[in-house]
């Protein structure tokens, strides 16, 4: 009888809409579902039965891409907006924006994790349209009439209609659509920071923790069960039947942490690269996020909505195993060890030996003699917090180095480059445009241009110096394949064993995507290449909407992969750095369908997993 009324209630606040909307011309309901760090090969009938169904039966997507950095809110930002970085200034997970952010216990920082509804607020209330100022496919469809439902992973949840955060105080279901993601109704987090996300109040609240058993999302575990069977049910029980009631299209979208969660976080191959994230716990976390995609399609067909709703599923990003050292000829893993910070701490030795200071430990300084480094890796170097002459911001496999203006950024950076070239856990080098306008081209050989990537845009945020991707091998004594058994280093608290991604092997690069439903072909084979950025725009092209917004690094809409749809050609391409002095070049492979390119891997050769190149 509770969800009954809930439904009844849901019917009047999905309701709610703009006096001008009108419901777009073709009424279909869209579902994304996102399975956080899913690898394509990872899916079999066995641990990933649903999504291997939907592969097999609908669109297999066999050639898709993530964005680099290959993390989470930068994948979030182009599934939102159908638009590379450089548009949306979501470089990555962690960033360093250049003014204070107050969304911790302490001191102000001017580093910090973007995957956060605070600093997410504080950094569109800064930036404006400089970041994320594109119309998402959530909002646009919003405006077209529809009904809009937004649940899961704090931070890129968000990261799809960002006002939706400010529904805060006008209830969950007014104008601005359903928003629940894993921060709702907490105030703070297991750290007792603040979390500044959306609250469920009066009769929502109510029924949502009748439904639910609780008023607010668990906390995150391994593998993350409890999270998502509470977001589940919620949606199952409560949203989907809310929708159906209300009589009007949706589009819905469904972020699940697992497999990351739990690949990250798995214990059970702790110090060893091989099974790595093969292991039992991640294969429970990819099977956890089946669950809740099956438990989502059943609703679906419960409420007679499953033949006029398609349905599209993608992963932000790949995965790979951590591997702390550089790894022998044969393949083995060296007993020394890359730990957390070791960017940092050469960059402060390569610019004279200069202090550090830890932002996620409110800007401390760290005491090298006695040992110390940055808890996560991150820092700023020079001789005072406000006096930096580089930052280190890591983002796993990949770290951002930033050299500000008025320290002579280019001799500094200069400096930091001739050094890194040098290093054995260098995979691939991008360097900022300007940087290399205003220096001679030699000084930085070896490097590709951030805009080669795609990196550089129409954003105004602050952009790295310096782009510094790690090495990646394939393990020895792993007989999955090389994307499966692939490891890389990484500027990680997190240790050999465990999970991480974020660099530029096709590793990371290889997502899964799949999709079915009533626009969609049948056991169909799409090898065309795709990516992220490939799906507001299929979306929106299916639901007869327009997505706008600054910028011309867009995606395209996958028009082969619907019915009736006529195949696209595809080419392949090269770009190489020229050498350093030692011979160290980094080289990008990539695939273009028509203006828009699909970035394969970048490296070095021999230490790239995927690159053809040698």
């Amino acid at each position: 009888m509770r969800l009954v009324r809930f439904a009844a209630a849901a019917l009047t606040l999905l309701a709610l809409q703009p006096a001008t909307a009108q419901p777009a011309p073709k009424a279909r309901n869209i579902i994304i579902f996102v399975a956080d760090g899913l690898r394509y090969d990872s899916v079999t009938p066995e641990t990933a039965p649903t999504f291997y169904r939907i592969r097999k039966q609908g669109v297999d997507f066999a050639n898709s891409h993530a964005m680099y950095p290959t993390v989470t809110t930068a994948n979030a930002s182009a599934i939102a907006t159908g638009h590379y970085l450089g548009d949306t200034g979501d470089y990555g997970n962690s960033l360093s924006f250049g003014f204070p952010i107050r969304c911790q216990v302490g001191a102000p920082v001017t580093i910090t994790f973007l995957e956060d509804d605070c600093v997410l607020r504080a950094v569109k209330g800064h930036f404006g349209d400089g970041y994320m100022g594109q119309t998402t496919l959530i909002e646009a469809s919003r405006n077209a009439g529809y009904n809009t439902v937004i649940v899961g992973k704090r931070g890129p949840a968000a990261i799809q209609w960002l006002k939706a955060l400010d529904s805060a105080d006008d209830d969950v279901g007014g104008p601005l659509g359903i928003f629940v993601d894993d921060a709702t109704n907490h105030p703070t987090g297991m750290d007792k920071m603040p979390l500044m996300s959306t609250t469920l109040g009066g009769q929502i609240a109510n029924d949502v923790f009748g439904a639910t058993g609780g008023g607010s999302p668990p906390f995150t575990a391994t593998p993350n069960l409890t999270q998502q069977a509470w977001l589940t049910a919620l949606t199952t029980q409560v949203l989907i039947p809310g929708l159906r009631n209300a009589g009007k299209p949706f589009v819905l979208l469904f972020w699940s942490r697992d497999p990351d969660a739990t690949q990250h976080g798995a214990q059970d191959s702790s110090g060893r690269i091989v099974p790595g994230i093969n292991s039992v716990n991640p294969r429970a976390g990819i099977y956890n996020a089946d669950s809740n995609l099956k438990g989502i399609l059943d609703a679906l067909k419960l409420w007679g909505m499953d033949g006029n709703t398609d349905v599209f599923v993608t992963a932000d990003h790949g995965f790979s195993t951590i591997g702390k050292g550089e790894p022998t000829p044969e393949g083995d893993l060296p007993r020394t060890s890359f730990a957390n910070g070791f960017v940092a701490l050469d960059v402060a030795t390569w610019l004279g030996g200069e202090s550090i200071f830890d932002p996620d430990q409110n800007n401390l300084p760290i005491d090298r003699s006695n040992g110390e480094r940055p808890v996560n890796g991150t820092a700023i170097i020079g001789p005072s917090v406000d006096r930096p002459r580089a930052m280190v911001v890591t983002n796993g496999g990949t770290d951002f180095i930033y050299v500000p203006d008025g320290v002579n950024r280019r001799d500094t950076a200069k400096t930091i480059f001739t050094n890194l070239v040098r290093q054995p856990y260098v995979g691939a080098l991008f360097v900022d445009d300007a940087l290399l306008a205003s220096s001679n081209r030699a000084d930085f050989a070896g490097a590709l241009p951030m805009s080669a990537i795609n990196l550089i845009g129409s954003s105004t945020m602050p952009h790295p110096a310096i782009v510094v991707g790690f090495r990646s091998f394939v393990a020895k004594g792993c007989t999955l394949g090389p994307l499966m058994c692939a490891v890389e280093v990484a500027d990680t608290s997190l240790q050999t064993g465990q999970g991480m991604h974020g660099s530029f092997s096709r590793a990371d690069t290889r997502n899964f995507m799949a999709a079915i439903g009533p626009d969609f072909r049948k056991a169909f084979v799409d090898r065309a290449p795709v990516s992220n950025a490939d799906i507001a725009p299929t979306l929106a092209h299916i639901l007869g909407i327009t997505l706008n917004g600054p910028g011309s690094l867009k995606g395209r809409a996958a028009t082969e992969a619907l019915l009736g749809g006529k195949p696209v050609k595809a080419t392949s391409g090269m770009l190489a750095a020229p050498p350093a002095a030692n011979g160290v070049r980094t080289i990008l492979e990539y695939q273009q369908v028509g203006d828009v390119h699909y970035f394969d891997a970048a490296g070095i050769p021999g230490r790239t997993v995927g690159l053809k190149a040698k």
